[in-house]
């Protein structure tokens, strides 16, 4: 590492609400739907939601891409030709540079075949509608803690949080007191070091989560 940190990245793009878009050829229709996401068990919930609304439909391809990191992914051409489907959509989420993010297309077939070529350009169309259609935002990946110091410390640690721009929550001030709070992942080092003296006796870690900022 030659003694230099690798900057931390935390902050990502994704959609803000679900969106649709729709591409037409010879008689077939693509529904495309976008939805923001965080975990595959919610992917899991709306891609068998969308399988009984639209149980008429021929196909139900999708793709997903997950994490401020960006690393958890999927493609499923649900019986279409190979990288037909899925995987024109996740181009599409890739190009966009999107994170937290899941695409169905659903395709009611029009009795004319498009072809390899035709398929390739119906999910990557239909997909870049739904997210032209979507509002755009950006996410900051943070880890949660809780935190706990003698009421003597108390202004020690808050200078901390404003110093920081962190918000407290769940707080009790006692003799013993405790707060909650969320900080950004680029800055937990610095701010685990100066929190621990600034006197806190206790530094919990209760989990990780991403937020709109």
């Amino acid at each position: 590492m030659n003694g230099i940190e690798t900057e931390i990245k935390d902050r990502f793009r994704s959609i803000a609400a679900p969106a649709e878009g729709l591409f037409k050829d010879n008689g077939s229709r693509f529904i495309a739907l976008a939805y923001p996401v965080e975990t595959e068990q919610e992917i899991k919930s709306i891609v068998d939601s969308l399988k009984k609304e639209y149980h008429d439909a021929r196909h139900h391809c999708y793709a997903w891409r997950l994490g401020y990191q960006r690393l958890a992914f999927r493609a499923n051409d649900d019986g279409e030709p190979s990288g037909s489907a899925g995987r024109q959509i996740l181009s599409v989420i890739d190009s966009n540079s999107l994170s937290d993010v899941l695409i169905v297309v659903v395709r009611y077939f029009g009795g004319i075949k498009l072809g390899i070529p035709g398929l390739i350009r119906a999910y990557r169309t239909s997909s870049a509608d739904a997210i032209a259609n979507s509002a755009i935002i950006e996410k900051t990946a943070a880890a949660r803690y809780r935190l706990r110091f003698g009421y003597l410390d108390m202004n020690n640690v808050m200078k901390v949080l404003k110093d920081l721009q962190l918000t407290p929550s769940a707080q009790d001030f006692g003799m013993d007191c405790s707060l909650e709070t969320s900080v950004r992942l680029s800055v937990v080092g610095d701010f685990l070091k100066r929190i621990s003296e600034a006197g806190a006796t206790g530094i919990e870690e209760i989990c990780n989560q991403t937020n709109q900022i």
